[in-house]
Parts: structure tokens; sequence; C-alpha cells
């Protein structure tokens, strides 16, 4: 986990800027396409360079450990390398030995191979091909015994005639012959393996001026930063390899074990390989059943122990893959499903093999700076397994997908946490205020404002099915509260949140639409038995707007308390709340909470003449005394 005392990245602010712009979209596609071109062109010089990072990482700590300890920085790098070249020859060495013994007992197993595959005759199609299989294997047994047989020919029968002697000599093969056809293919892996394990002891020895080169690199106008990345890139591969030789242990332990019941050979050896492997995604899992699997058919006259050892792969893999690996992938490497199987591909085809073993470690390094550097922050919104939308972002974006179903369960989750309440004022007031700031900068249309006034009722009906709140205009007692939709279509979603608020509590509440408060409608309410005029604007760019229906509702309606509900974006400076609407009015609110406040303290005949103005209301009424 993440130090809590570092400093957090930062964050971006949702709106539109010139990095968004097409132009800046396509150059940075440019830039993209250039990179990608440049890893694969330069993949034999950056593979060993990315393979010794990765293996430097591995064995820091024992470094580290050995020389706190007092030994030198050179002898505890060259201890540890050699420490680990030495268990990697050896496993290698060992897993060989296997594979060339398991050949050199081919002959032995002919009888086991041959009756599996006779066995299937007449269960199988193909029988044609099933008799051609045994003859390879009768083949392939006569070569070895052939070869480990004695060479002396047999007697001649009597009455044939002996054989002729018949000797082929061959120039033996040239040096040069002998190096292309023998060490020739050797050469590259050997070479490769050489400049990886090079450049491992040279990253050992020079970590601090390695990193402080990087740093320099990065900016020193900008260093807490880049550390802060660093630091977190480190931490997330190093905590990632960790958990990862976790979730092979978790893995090899019960295939070794279960090989060793079953009965397979060299079981210990199995699970070990399979504890390695492990850090190979998506594959790691099938090349260890190779194998194990080969074994279990040619140690075995039938089929028990070939289709125990297949279950035993396939039970310990459901549960690793499906269980423990994608926990360890979302908490340890801040990546998500989708991204890690996206790198894995991506990887794989830029750097074959070796992509698909560090496409994990790569791929969190690339999220880390995203999450770092502005430019970057697409990788971050990509790749990363952090929601890239706040709860009113999605709630918005679910309305104007015309999408209520899966609002109406964002709600009922939001509301198992906390109450309705706080969703309608957390969550849903702050979704019409994006709808609103969207539209005043013309681009949300009308239509679009219908749409999510239209959902945000459906979502309403629904949580009514469920019970979370009332829509009965039957019930609720008192004298009627009228909620006045201001302008549009999102003042009267507003307005009917506040309508199921107050419903819900027992109130009668009537709500009206913008259409009635036009100028030829507006003397027509009937607010006369109203004891409480509530006026809902989301948006505050009209002040001309909020002036008028202030005054002709206070005339309308001169014994109901009037209280206007300030939902919009620009609410703590209030553009339309002059002196002319705070001076009329009882009482200003911001949030729906505070507006059901301040009804429940009118109703209740509290004296005081503005009740619950908040902070930002009370200093403008100041301001205009």
């Amino acid at each position: 986990m993440q130090d809590e005392s570092s400093e957090a990245p930062p964050r971006f602010e949702r709106g539109y800027s010139a990095e968004q712009s097409p132009v800046g979209s396509m150059a940075r596609a440019v830039i993209g396409a250039i990179v990608v071109t440049g890893l694969y062109f330069a993949r034999p010089v950056l593979e060993p360079i990315a393979l010794a990072m990765l293996l430097a990482l591995l064995l820091a700590p024992a470094v580290r450990w050995l020389h706190l300890r007092g030994i030198g920085r050179a002898a505890a790098v060259f201890a540890t390398v050699l420490f680990a070249f030495i268990v990697i020859a050896g496993f290698a060495a060992a897993v060989g030995d296997e594979v060339i013994t398991f050949a050199r007992n081919l002959p032995q197993y002919e009888d086991n191979i041959a009756t599996k595959i006779r066995s299937l005759h007449g269960v199988v199609p193909g029988a044609g091909i099933l008799d051609r299989a045994t003859q390879v294997f009768h083949d392939l047994g006569s070569q070895f015994e052939g070869s480990v047989g004695s060479s002396t020919p047999s007697a001649a029968a009597p009455g044939e005639r002996p054989p002729v002697p018949v000797e082929i000599r061959q120039n033996e093969p040239a040096l040069l012959q002998l190096l292309r056809n023998v060490i020739g293919p050797m050469l590259l892996p050997v070479a490769e393996a050489g400049l990886v394990l090079l450049f491992v002891i040279m990253i050992l020895l020079k970590r601090e001026d390695l990193r402080d080169r990087l740093l320099r690199l990065a900016g020193a106008r900008d260093l807490h930063r880049t550390t802060a990345a660093m630091n977190e890139a480190a931490e997330r591969v190093s905590r990632y390899l960790l958990m990862q030789l976790a979730v092979g242990l978790c893995y090899g332990l019960p295939v070794g074990i279960g090989l060793a019941i079953i009965g397979i050979p060299n079981a210990p050896l199995w699970g070990l390989l399979g504890v390695l492997l492990r850090f190979v995604p998506y594959i790691g899992g099938p090349l260890t059943a190779v194998v194990p699997c080969a074994l279990a058919i040619a140690v075995s006259p039938g089929w028990g122990v070939f289709f125990s050892t297949v279950l035993l792969f396939i039970a310990v893999e459901t549960v690793t893959a499906n269980l423990i690996e994608p926990w360890i992938y979302a908490r340890t490497t801040g990546l998500s499903s989708v991204a890690v199987v996206a790198a894995a591909t991506f990887w794989t085809w830029l750097w074959g093999p070796v992509g698909l073993l560090l496409a994990t470690p790569l791929t969190v390094c690339l999220v880390v700076l995203g999450r770092y550097l502005p430019p970057l922050r697409f990788l971050d919104i990509l790749l990363g397994n952090q929601p890239v939308l706040s709860l009113q972002e999605s709630f918005y974006q679910r309305l104007l997908a015309r999408d209520p179903e899966e609002a109406t369960e964002q709600a009922e989750e939001f509301a198992r946490e906390k109450s309705i309440d706080a969703f309608f004022d957390e969550v849903a007031m702050p979704a019409l205020v994006l709808a609103q700031a969207d539209s005043d900068r013309g681009v949300l249309a009308g239509h679009r404002r219908a749409f999510i006034a239209e959902g945000l009722a459906a979502i309403l009906d629904n949580l009514a099915e469920e019970g979370l709140v009332e829509t009965d205009e039957s019930e609720g007692e008192g004298p009627p509260i009228a909620c006045l939709a201001a302008r549009n279509e999102l003042d009267l979603a507003a307005a009917w949140l506040l309508q199921h608020l107050l419903r819900m509590r027992g109130h009668r509440a009537v709500v009206f639409s913008p259409d009635a408060l036009s100028t030829f409608n507006l003397d027509r309410l009937p607010l006369r038995g109203a004891a409480i005029v509530c006026l809902s604007l989301v948006s505050t760019t009209s002040p001309a707007r909020a002036r008028y229906l202030v005054r002709r509702i206070r005339r309308r309606a001169r014994r109901a308390r009037l209280i206007i509900g300030l939902w919009g974006p620009d609410r703590t400076d209030f553009p339309s709340a002059d002196a002319v609407v705070v001076t009329a009015a009882d009482g200003v609110v911001t949030s729906l909470s505070a507006a059901v406040a301040e009804i429940e303290a009118a109703l209740g005949n509290v004296s005081h003449p503005r009740i619950g103005l908040d902070k930002t209301a009370d200093r403008l009424a100041r301001e205009t005394v």
C-alpha cells in the first residue's frame, strides 16, 4: 500500500482544455505510433535492459540486506548475482535432465502409450490416425533400442550369402562448419543472457547514481513529483513480484503434493516449475502441465493417472486464476483486469515471450507515469483500476444515456450505505448541476434536458416501487407546499427531488413546471393557500429572471413563506442572488437538506424571520443593508 504520507498525485479538473483538441489528440497519436515503432525496432537492445531492470529489482533487497551487515557493495552484488545464477542454472539443469531421462526411457513407456492408443479404437473417430500413431511409437522404440543395443551383426542363416561389408567414409567436418552447426544456434541466447547478467550487475552497483540521473533527466524543478512517481512505480512492481511469488507458491505447492500422491516421477520438481512459470501470465499454468501430463500417459497403462493429473491442474488453475490472481492484480498493480489482458497482448505482439513476461511491470510503470504527468494522464484513465468518473458524473452519464435502470441500481447501492436523502443531495443534485453547466456552455440542447428530467422521473418511480421514496400525492397533512421550477427542465427535476423528500416526511408538496411560471400563467397559480413557496433554481446565470419571479411570487402569495433554492454551480458567489432576491426571500438555501430543514422550521412556526440562511446568503443580505 502506498505511503499515506506521500503526496497524492495531482487531480485534474473536469473541463475542456487545449490538450483535448483534435490537433492535440492527433499529435499524441503520431507520437505514440513513433514510440511503438521505436520499441519494435529497438527490441534487441531494450529487451536485455528491461529484463535486467526487473531482475535487479528482485535482487536489490538481498544486496541491501548484505550491505547493511558490513559487506561491501561490490561483494554483496557479486554474491547475490552468483547465488541467483547458480539457482537458475541448477534448476534449468534439473529440468533438462528430466527431459533427457524421459526421452531415454521412452522405449520402456512404449507399451503403455501403445496400449492407450489402441484403447481409443471405437471410441475416438479416425482409427487410421491412431494406427499410424502406434506405429510411430513402435519405430521410436526400435530406434532407441537399436542405438543402445549391440552393434555385432547376427549370424547369417544357413543357405544365405553372407552380407557384403560396406564402409562409408566421410571427411571430418571442418572447424567452421562445427561452429556453425553446433555452437551457432546457442551463441545468440548465450550472448543475450550474458548481456542481461552484465546489465544486472551494473544496475545493482550504480543504483543510486542511475536514480539521480533519471531524476535530473526528468527535471530538477519538479523533484518531488518525479521522486514520488519513481517510488510508487518501484513499490508497485516490487509488491507485484512478491505477491506473484506468493501466488506461485499457492499454485506450485498443491501441484507438487498432488502429483506426488498421484505417482508422477519427480513431483517436487514440477511443483517448483509451476512456481517459476507462474510469473509468465496466462500461459505459465498450461506450460507447467505439459510434462506431467506426458509422464502420466507414459508411466501408467491405464487412463486413471492421466485424468487425475488433468483434473488436478484444472482445479488448481481454476482457483488460482479466478480467485487469487484477480485480487492480486487489482490490489498490487493498480491495473484493471481488462488492462492486464490488453497489456499482455500488446507486449507479446511487440516483444514476443519476453514481452509477455514483462507486460505487467512495464504497464504498471506507464500507469504511474500517467498519474503524475498530465500529458500521459490518458494511460492512467485507460489502464488504471480507479474509478475515472465521480458518482455525480456517472449518474449524469446514465441520465444522458437514458438508462434509468442502471441509475436506479446506483441509487439503491448508495442508499444502502448512507440514505436516499444523502443520494439526492450528494449525487442527484450535483448531476443536475453538471447538466446545467453543459447547458450554459451550449453543449446540451433542450431536448436532452428533457431526457434528463424524464430519466430522473423514471428513477423516482423505480425507487418508489422499492419503497425508498413516497410518490402518493394523497398523503401528507397540513398546508400545501408549492415547489416552483424557475426556468427549465433541470429546475423541474430539482423540484421533484425536493418534493419527494418532503413527502417522505409527511408533508403535502406540489410541483409546478416552468411553463406555469410564464407571464400568462403565473397569475393563475393557486398559491394563495400555500404556506410555503420554494423556488428551484439550478441555473444561476439569469439574475433578471430570478428578480422577476421573486417579485411576482411575492405579490401572488403575500402570506406564504418564500424560500429560494440555489443549486447551481455558482452558488458560492450567487450571481443571481442580488439585493432584490436576497431581501425579498425569507430563506436562501443551497442544498436539499437545508431546504427541508428550512421548510420544517417554518411549518413549526419558528419566529426567526430568516431561517437557516447559509453563510453566503447571510453575507449578501448584510451587504445589501
